[in-house]
C-alpha cells in the first residue's frame, strides 16, 4: 500500500518524458491489413500503421438507470445478459479485438472479410438487443427504456501498446485515429435498437443488395435505411452524411442472408427493381447536395459584395 507520494517529481519526471516523446519522432510500421497484438511493444517507440480498419461500438441506452431500485443480483442479472451477449457475438464473428467499456463494447476487425464480419456482427447485436429488451421488460415492467445503439466505421490507424512496464494488466493497445471516434459518436447518435454507419462505409455497404436491400418478406425495398446527418461529427466531413438501418435479421432469410454476406455474395435477382429505385434515390439526392452547395455559395458571394459594397 502507498502511503506518500512525491507529486513534485512525479509531475517533473513526466514533463521529462513528455518533452523527449515529443521532440523525437517515433518509429511507424506499416503493417498493411495484418497485425499481431502480441508485436506491440511497450518499451520501444514504435507504431504499427493499418491500412483499413473497421469499428463496431455497442452502447446500452441509459444504462446508468438499470440498476436503480434493483437488486444487486437483478443488475448482475441485467448486465450478464447485455454485455455478456454482445461480446459472444463478436466473438462469433471473429473479431481481431474486444474491448469492454463499462457497459458498453467496442470490438475492431481488420484483414480478409473486415467489413463483412463487422457489419453482420453489429446487424446481429441489433437483433439481439430487440430480444433482450423483451424479456427484461417482460420481468421487470418499470425498468427504464433501454436497448443498445450500434456505430459503425472504418479508416486507418495507428496503434501501440501502452501502460505499465512487467505489468501487463497495466498495458492496453490505444488505436489513434477515425474508426473508433467516429463508431462511438455513430452510436451515441443512434436510439436504442437503431444501427449507424458512417458515409464511407455506407458507399460500400450499398453495393451488396443482401444489406442494402430487404428480402421478400418486407419488399424487396431499400428503406431499410435512412438518410442520417450525424451531427457529433466534423462539418464537411463525407462521414456526417451517413445512414441509419432500421430492420433486424429477417426470422425467415435473416441466416442466409448474413451468410450470404459472409461468403462473398454481393447480388440477388429479386432486388433489380429495388436497386434501381435506390440509385435513383441516390442520384437525386447527389444532385440536391450540389444545388445545395451552389445555392450557399451564391448566398455567400451576394453576403460578401452586399458588405463589401456598405464599406465603401
Amino acid at each position: 500500500m502507498v502511503d506518500t507520494v512525491d507529486v513534485k517529481a512525479l509531475l517533473a519526471n513526466l514533463d521529462s518524458d513528455a518533452k523527449t516523446e515529443l521532440e523525437a519522432k517515433p518509429e511507424v510500421i506499416e503493417s498493411g491489413h495484418s497485425l499481431d497484438i502480441n508485436d506491440l511493444a511497450i518499451k520501444a517507440r514504435r507504431w504499427h500503421k493499418l491500412k483499413d480498419v473497421v469499428c463496431v461500438v455497442a452502447d446500452l441506452k441509459s444504462s446508468t438507470k438499470l440498476g436503480i431500485g434493483k437488486h444487486d443480483t437483478s443488475t448482475a442479472r441485467i448486465y450478464q445478459a447485455s454485455t455478456g451477449g454482445v461480446v459472444k457475438i463478436f466473438d462469433q464473428f471473429q473479431a481481431d479485438f474486444i474491448q469492454i467499456q463499462g457497459d458498453g463494447v467496442f470490438a475492431l476487425f481488420w484483414g480478409d472479410k473486415r467489413k463483412e464480419r463487422a457489419i453482420c456482427s453489429g446487424i446481429t447485436i441489433k437483433s439481439f438487443s430487440m430480444d433482450l429488451v423483451k424479456r427484461l421488460e417482460s420481468k421487470w415492467p418499470s425498468l427504464p427504456q433501454t436497448g443498445y445503439k450500434v456505430g459503425v466505421a472504418n479508416n486507418r490507424v495507428l496503434v501501440k501498446k501502452v501502460g505499465t512496464p512487467r505489468n501487463p494488466a497495466q498495458q492496453e493497445p490505444i488505436w489513434a485515429g477515425k474508426p473508433v471516434n467516429f463508431a462511438t459518436k455513430c452510436a451515441q447518435s443512434a436510439d436504442r435498437h437503431e444501427l449507424v454507419v458512417t458515409g464511407s462505409f455506407w458507399d460500400w455497404v450499398q453495393g451488396n443488395d443482401y444489406l442494402a436491400i430487404s428480402c421478400p418478406c418486407a419488399g424487396p425495398t431499400p428503406d431499410i435505411w435512412q438518410f442520417k446527418e450525424i451531427e457529433k461529427l466534423p462539418e464537411g466531413d463525407v462521414e456526417r452524411q451517413g445512414r441509419v438501418l432500421t430492420s433486424v435479421w429477417c426470422a425467415v432469410h435473416g441466416k442466409d442472408y448474413c451468410n450470404a454476406v459472409m461468403n462473398g455474395s454481393k447480388n440477388r435477382s429479386d432486388a433489380l427493381s429495388a436497386r434501381r429505385q435506390m440509385l435513383l434515390a441516390l442520384a437525386m439526392n447527389a444532385r440536391w447536395t450540389v444545388a445545395q452547395g451552389k445555392r450557399a455559395s451564391l448566398r455567400a458571394r451576394r453576403e460578401g459584395l452586399g458588405t463589401s459594397a456598405r464599406s465603401a
